[in-house]
């Protein structure tokens, strides 16, 4: 398959492709490159080809331009310098060829599937997800290395070829492109091969459904999103897309990456039993071999060859097809039809909102009352504007010194393998965290105590000053009750007393 660069969604439109004058199958470009097939077209008014070097006798990717000269001067730029670069995580460049009404690149033609339709099927385990990663920031490193960005990094330009290969492809050579834009957008293509998603706020608009947001508008972590995640490569994910952090060089994330374990043969291609395999990988070539990214030596990261080999998607892929944006106007693919582009459906394997039975929710309180215990189940009926509170407490924030906390337990009906849990205060500004259980211990003071000390407190979780939407990563084993319990609560600025309003309590699971 090879790949045509799908663009990034720009407020400066899209242009037309142009068809007058267009070269028709079997005909030889510049004496050498015959055209085979038509792939189709993409975002940017370009056309692709699937052709042969008649000299070579090797198949290649031809990328046309109408019309050349000026308009197709960053095309042939890029081409020109990436040329210059051979690396085996970067797609060749053969020629690039000026011909006044038209321009176009000859390229190596990459027989695989994109980064963008894998995670259609469901995201990648950590391993899988690292190594692609990894090759990537190889690639890119490469570039940065002789003064070029790439510029254009996403999940239509990320290439798992069926020899092996993880392959970069379409560098741009504008003035946006700057090696933070490029650090930036491999955060989000890790972030995209472990979630399914795209950060669109913090990588661009693209075809691939947004990442999970909060209500306030902030980007899920992975380990939100989706079950089985490293704790530490969560946390380089994140601070990848967070912009108020520095960004390291292509060649120290390199030098990261590798350091998260050396892959043993196999480990890539190997299937699993369910769980964070959201792809069938059975179709693996049992001949290739597959090797890990290399520890770093010194400062300098050894070329290596990651094992993704021919991913199984229902069919088979004899040739590519993989271009065009269906959210893009004016481009077109091969599956698209004259009603329209088709539309693009949430990933499988993503996580689902659990609907909660409100008669398994209750307050749980083990000294004093259970303060308006009637309301507990208006923290799970999907309705904001309803929510539980505690009565109003004088002096202390730790309910006036009465008590050591008080909290919403919950039974989802059976243990559920739970993504993330979202608790959103009407009153924000308390201290909590939340708690997992594997018994239901009964209700009263006493029962309550027995709860509060047996249940485990899940990782991360424990804050103070709650904001109003709080996101946290569920526990790594299946469970089936919670508890989110407060500590400290929030003053309120009209009586001056402290309490909390729990809006809802929102249960992902896989």
């Amino acid at each position: 398959m090879a790949e045509l660069d799908e663009g990034l969604e720009t407020s400066g439109g899209i242009p037309q492709v142009l068809t007058f004058g267009t070269p028709s199958v079997g005909e030889i470009l510049a004496e050498r490159y015959q055209l085979e097939e038509h792939i189709g077209n993409d975002s940017l008014g370009r056309q692709l080809y699937r052709g042969i070097d008649v000299i070579l006798r090797r198949p290649v990717a031809v990328v046309l331009r109408y019309p050349g000269g000026e308009s197709a001067k960053e095309m042939l730029g890029a081409a020109v310098a990436a040329s210059r670069i051979v690396h085996p995580h970067l797609v060749g460049v053969y020629d690039a060829i000026d011909e006044g009404h038209r321009a176009y690149v000859v390229r190596e033609w990459v027989d695989g599937i994109a980064l963008r339709d894998i995670v259609a099927s469901g995201p990648l385990d950590a391993g899988r997800s690292v190594a692609i990663a990894w090759a990537v920031t190889d690639a890119v490193a490469s570039l940065h290395g002789t003064g070029m960005a790439h510029g254009n990094v996403h999940p239509g330009t990320v290439l798992v070829a069926h020899d092996g290969r993880v392959v970069l492809t379409d560098a741009r050579a504008d003035d946006l492109a700057t090696p933070e834009t490029d650090i930036r957008s491999i955060g989000a293509v890790l972030y995209c091969a472990l979630t399914g998603y795209w950060p669109h706020r913090e990588a661009g608009t693209y075809s691939v459904p947004d990442g999970v947001r909060d209500s306030s508008g902030a980007l899920a972590a992975p380990r939100q999103v989706r079950a089985g995640v490293p704790t530490h490569l969560d946390s380089l994910v994140t601070d990848l897309l967070n912009p108020d952090l520095p960004l390291p060089s292509a060649e120290s994330l390199a030098g990261e990456l590798a350091s998260f374990g050396q892959f043993e043969d196999g480990d890539l291609a190997d299937a699993g039993s369910g769980g964070d395999n959201a792809l069938d990988f059975e179709a693996f070539d049992s001949a290739s071999q597959s090797t890990a990214p290399p520890r770093p030596a010194g400062r300098k990261l050894a070329v290596g060859v990651v094992g993704l080999l021919v991913l199984a998607l229902a069919g088979t892929l004899a040739a590519a097809k993989v271009l065009g944006d269906p959210t893009v106007p004016g481009e077109t693919t091969p599956s698209a039809t004259s009603s329209g582009a088709p539309q693009q459906a949430k990933p499988a394997g993503q996580p689902t909102v659990l609907k909660i039975d409100g008669s398994k929710v209750r307050i749980v309180s083990p000294k004093g009352q259970q303060d308006n215990a009637d309301d507990a189940a208006k923290t799970v009926d999907g309705n904001q504007a309803t929510a539980w509170s505690t009565d109003r407490y004088s002096n202390k924030a730790n309910f006036g010194g009465l008590k050591d906390g008080m909290g919403v337990w919950i039974d989802l009906g059976e243990p559920k393998q739970i993504v993330s849990v979202q608790v959103d205060l009407a009153t924000p500004g308390a201290s909590g965290e939340l708690r997992s259980g594997t018994a239901d211990l009964g209700s009263g003071q006493a029962q309550d105590q027995q709860t509060v000390d047996q249940y485990k407190l899940i990782e991360g979780t424990a804050k103070d000053g709650m904001g109003p939407n709080n996101l946290y990563a569920g526990p790594a084993e299946p469970t089936r009750y919670l508890l989110v319990w407060i500590t400290k609560l929030p003053k309120e600025s009209s009586s001056g007393r402290y309490r909390v309003s729990i809006a809802e309590i929102t249960v992902r699971v896989q």
